[in-house]
């Protein structure tokens, strides 16, 4: 047997020893191990990391699942890694929900015109044949209960659903904390904590609990229901942060509206200002596919009967910079 070195989709190996001396010396070390040397020197005076990490970042970018971009990275991974004379290879593991994302732009153009920062969710139907769509924007209703959100639904046909709690401030908590008045913080703190609370309420009384799975059956009903989407915000609680995940519906795209825009359309719709916008979204859903794995073996000499394994995930949410 040979030594094998098994990489499920990593590039950039870090060694970690048990030591507790070891990390006490950031630039040395306590005990003398040339195998540990050897480690921190390629991985603090050698390292490719940065390279690396250009090109998947900035050129390939992020890596969902059964994307041509993932597609494209693991090619790029093989290679490279037969560029150093490794063996490499993909092997399929199954299939996935094929999605590939084309240009998102969403705009407000009434009551005034500007463009918004806003990104399609991962797996979202675009737009119909990719065509800007417009529509008036609506308030996820405050309703008395599931009854009476079903009595509502028909008013959400051919519009766009605001579907999030919309953040009274996204400036974060530690620039409060930092910058403002203790007892205005704590206000703010205070306010908020109710306004979550009485927003939450809506999703209860339309029956829909405020779990990420009870939310995404939300969004189906809306879709059911012949909206022209639906946006939404997850903020990060950070400068300009949000988190992008998954879309359930089958017809409708499902946006997340920067914490800053999404405010600006809440307080439109709810002030009865008339806010219009004009969404372009493409995407292409390619079916069920094979997805791949990339493993890369090192034979060893010193010790033939041993397997040393390392591991990573490879694929990364499609909101990110990969």
């Amino acid at each position: 047997m040979r030594r094998l070195l098994s990489v499920f989709a990593g590039i950039t190996i870090v060694a970690v020893p048990a030591s507790a001396q070891f990390f006490g010396q950031p630039s040395g070390f306590t005990v003398e191990n040339p195998v540990l040397r050897r480690l921190w020197t390629l991985g603090m005076d050698s390292s490719q990391a940065s390279t690396l990490a250009q090109v998947l970042f900035d050129s390939l970018g992020p890596r969902l699942t059964a994307s041509p971009a993932m597609e494209a990275a693991q090619d790029w991974l093989v290679k490279t890694y037969q560029g150093w004379g490794v063996d490499a290879k993909k092997e399929q593991y199954g299939t996935w929900r094929g999605w590939q994302r084309g240009v998102t732009h969403l705009d407000l153009v009434a009551p005034r015109v500007r463009s918004l920062e806003a990104m399609m969710l991962a797996w979202s139907p675009g737009t119909p044949k990719g065509r800007p769509v417009r529509a008036p924007v609506i308030v996820f209703p405050d309703v008395t209960d599931s009854a009476a959100f079903a009595a509502w639904l028909p008013q959400a046909r051919g519009k766009f659903v605001l579907a999030s709690f919309a953040q009274p401030t996204c400036r974060p908590d530690t620039s409060w904390e930092k910058w403002g008045a203790a007892a205005t913080t704590d206000s703010m703190k205070a306010r908020r904590t109710a306004a979550q609370q009485a927003w939450s309420q809506r999703y209860q009384h339309a029956g829909f609990g405020a779990t990420r799975q009870a939310l995404q059956g939300m969004q189906r009903r809306l879709d059911a229901a012949g909206v022209a989407g639906i946006l939404t915000n997850t903020w990060s609680q950070g400068w300009g942060v949000d988190k992008i995940f998954d879309a359930t519906t089958q017809r409708a795209p499902v946006l997340d509206v920067s914490c800053e825009d999404y405010g600006l359309l809440f307080r439109l719709a709810e002030h009865g200002q008339g806010p219009v916008v004009e969404l372009e979204a493409q995407s292409e859903a390619r079916g069920e596919i094979p997805v791949f794995n990339v493993i890369a073996r090192i034979p060893g000499t010193a010790l033939p009967n041993e397997y040393v394994m390392l591991s990573a995930h490879f694929d990364s949410w499609d909101g990110g910079s990969g």
